[in-house]
Parts: C-alpha cells; sequence; structure tokens
C-alpha cells in the first residue's frame, strides 16, 4: 500500500505503509545507529516522536524481547529506506513487521532517509504526518502540522507505582552478571591517560539502596545498578520528595524521557528538594536537564539534537574522548550555569555542547549520554561505579 510522509515545510515523501495502518502527525527526528533499532523503538524517550533510521536496511536480525528497553514501543511512527521483512538471528522471536503490528506503529519504507535526513539537519526538527491517504490536501494538513506539540510525555511513559529490584547476589562463570565485558577505567579519578579494559568482578554495590525515578527510564539504567549489586526501588516522575528522603536511600538515580524538560514544572520543583539533601545522585539525559533546571540553569532546544551511537564526548578532568549513546533534543545551556553550583565536567567533541555537570561542594554528577546504553558503546559504563563510590564515601562521612 502506498504511503506520504509530509513536513510541515511542505516536502512530500512517496513510499511504502509499514506496520500499523493509521495516520499519524508527529514530530519527525533522525537517528544515526547502524545497530540498535529494537532498543530505538523500545525507548521512552521517543515518546511524542517518529524516527528516522539512517541506516538503510532496519530489521535484518529480527526482534529479540530480551534485548527490549521497556515492555512497548513508543515512537509515534517508524520511518526506513528498506525493512527487512525476513530476518536471519538465532536469538529472535520474530519480524519488525510484526513487532510494530503487534505495538500499533505506523511507520513508511521505501523513502530516501538520507534527504529526510538532510533536510532535517539544514532546515532543523520539524513536525510530519505518515499517511496512506493519497487524497491529502497540503492547505488541510499543514496548519495541523504547525499545531503539533509533543505536550507533557514524561506523565505518559513513568511507571504507575512504584516497585522494587534486587541486586544481583553473586557473579557468572565468566565473571560477569550480564555476560558481557565493561569497560572499566580503574583509574577515573586518578586522571591517568592509559585506559585497561576489565570485567566488572565484583558486586561493589552489594548492600546499597539506590532510589530511581522514572522520567521514562531505560531498563538498562535499573540494570547496570542490579548487576553491581545494588537494590533498586523505582519511583513513578511525580513522587514527592518527601517520600523518597523518608525511604533514606544511599542515593538517588534519574532516568531518561522524553519531551521539553520545561514542561516538567513540577518535577524540577521536587528536584531542588532532593539537592538540598546530602544524598548522592546521579542523573542521566532527562533527569541530567531537570537537575540543571532545578538548580537555576537554563536549556534550550538543539536544532536537529543527537540521536545515534557514536557520539563522542571529552571529559574536561582528564582529557580523554569516550564514544556514547545518546538520544536528546534539549541541551543544558552553559553560558548561564552558575559555576557556584555547577561546572561543564563533558563536551560533546562534535559541536562543543555541554554532555555533563560536577555540582560544586555536593555528592552531584550529571550526564546527557547514555552510559548504560544497550545496544551501544560501553566505554563510559564506568560511571555507575563511580556512583557506588559516591555512595559509599557518603556514608562513611555521616558514620551510616
Amino acid at each position: 500500500m502506498r504511503a506520504f510522509l509530509i513536513l510541515e515545510d511542505g516536502t512530500v515523501f512517496e513510499g511504502t505503509k509499514i506496520g500499523a495502518d493509521r495516520e499519524v502527525i508527529s514530530e519527525i527526528v533522525f537517528n544515526t545507529s547502524m545497530a540498535g533499532y529494537l532498543e530505538v523503538l523500545t525507548d521512552p524517550s521517543y515518546a511524542g516522536q517518529a524516527v528516522c533510521m539512517t541506516y538503510p536496511l532496519i530489521g535484518n536480525y529480527g526482534i529479540c524481547k530480551d534485548d527490549m528497553e521497556s515492555k512497548k514501543a513508543w515512537p509515534d511512527g517508524f520511518i526506513v529506506r528498506e525493512l527487512s521483512r525476513n530476518y536471519s538471528n538465532f536469538r529472535a522471536d520474530f519480524s519488525i513487521q510484526q513487532f510494530l503490528l503487534e505495538n500499533g506503529v505506523p511507520g513508511i519504507a521505501g523513502i530516501d532517509t538520507r534527504a529526510l535526513t538532510k533536510i532535517l539537519r539544514e532546515k532543523g526538527t520539524m513536525n510530519g504526518m505518515i499517511t496512506t491517504d493519497a487524497q491529502y490536501c497540503l492547505d488541510e494538513v499543514i496548519p495541523r502540522l504547525k499545531a503539533y506539540t509533543t505536550g507533557k510525555v514524561v506523565e505518559k511513559v513513568t511507571c504507575k507505582e512504584k516497585y522494587e529490584l534486587k541486586g544481583s547476589k553473586e557473579l557468572s562463570e565468566n565473571g560477569v552478571l550480564s555476560g558481557c565485558a565493561k569497560f572499566v577505567p580503574e583509574d577515573y579519578e586518578a586522571g591517568k591517560r592509559e585506559r585497561k579494559p576489565s570485567l566488572v568482578r565484583k558486586l561493589n554495590g552489594a548492600g546499597r539502596r539506590v532510589a530511581l525515578l522514572d522520567f521514562g527510564m531505560k531498563d538498562n539504567i535499573a540494570h547496570s545498578l542490579r548487576e553491581r549489586g545494588c537494590d533498586v526501588t523505582v519511583y513513578p516522575a511525580s513522587t514527592p520528595a518527601s517520600e523518597i528522603i523518608a525511604a533514606v536511600p544511599d542515593g538517588i538515580m534519574l532516568s531518561n524521557g522524553p519531551g521539553d524538560p520545561k514542561e516538567c514544572t513540577g518535577i524540577i520543583a521536587e528536584l531542588k528538594r532532593l539537592y538540598d539533601t546530602d544524598i548522592p545522585i546521579f542523573a542521566i539525559c532527562l533527569g541530567h536537564q531537570l537537575m540543571a533546571l532545578a538548580t537555576g540553569a537554563d536549556t534550550y532546544k538543539m536544532k536537529y539534537g543527537h540521536r545515534g551511537g557514536n557520539h563522542p564526548v571529552k571529559d574536561l578532568a582528564t582529557g580523554r574522548v569516550y564514544i556514547s549513546s545518546q538520544n536528546h533534543g534539549y541541551v543544558v545551556d552553559t553560558d548561564k550555569l552558575d559555576p557556584k553550583v555547577a561546572t561543564p565536567a563533558f563536551v560533546n567533541v562534535n559541536d562543543g555542547t555541554n554532555e555533563g555537570l560536577d555540582y560544586t561542594g555536593k555528592n552531584i554528577f550529571t550526564v546527557q549520554f547514555h552510559p548504560e546504553a544497550c545496544c551501544g558503546p560501553q566505554d563510559s559504563g564506568y560511571l555507575f561505579d563511580r556512583f557506588i563510590d559516591m555512595m559509599d564515601r557518603a556514608k562513611t562521612e555521616v558514620g551510616r
């Protein structure tokens, strides 16, 4: 069946319908990852957006449910050059077409995704419609596209009630809990130049209790804590700070999530209360932006954002560059950052935008990228170990 992608600037792409048979208006973004389409589809940060995959063949290794980042697909739509109807992978459960159908995600295949990406890079992210209606009228469609906003999507993706996840209690035969090697620089605080890959061979977080605020959490954030032995309690985004403080956690984790951080006014107020405590805090992506807003900084929308698995970020303390997975359209404005509150810790090598903050005089650090990345680079996974060390030091300081 014919399908059409209509952009708010009047550009129209014609292709073939894939996935669910329904019309959708959404913000159109692109992702440059060469693998990990299932992780993209199940990342709650894509709620309110339709994703264009720049890699030309998507679906060739099928769908493996064990690799899902959440229990369902979140993007409004899916845009590809070619969708593989057949797959080859001994781990696969079914095809990507079946997954799109079961999750009600409409899409379009057969369009020039590189041309679409160039438009978004040159003109910036814009809204669009995926439709099978060949009788569309641009004069009627374009005003609808321009009026669309993602709204308060964090409320849509967060968990409905808190739940607990116990940490792992023992190692597997190869010395790791997840079955994969992780890059853990033993000298990440010492500032040395050499890097030594090693396996996570100890449960350095055993006995630690972490409160994880779910703003649209990827499951691998909780997994990265649990595989280090931490017990994790996941809280809905709207949870009052008083409830979390009363639980006396060893640390607080702020997750990734979708949408404009400035829309989350109630959450920002509660995070300021968490900031005022001495509880160690580690934040990723949207959590990073929300903590910045809670402490008086500002954020702005990027022209087309960072979405992919190959973004280089530089640690300003050591000069090292790590390859990171990213998915964000907003960034912290360092020009409006008070150095008495926080200082830049990481910077994007490509465009110089902020990728992380260290908070002055506080046990708080935040990053814009995804150290828990799966499928993706594991270079910065050591940040979870840094968080655990921070919890240990804080516990020692107060004699707990």
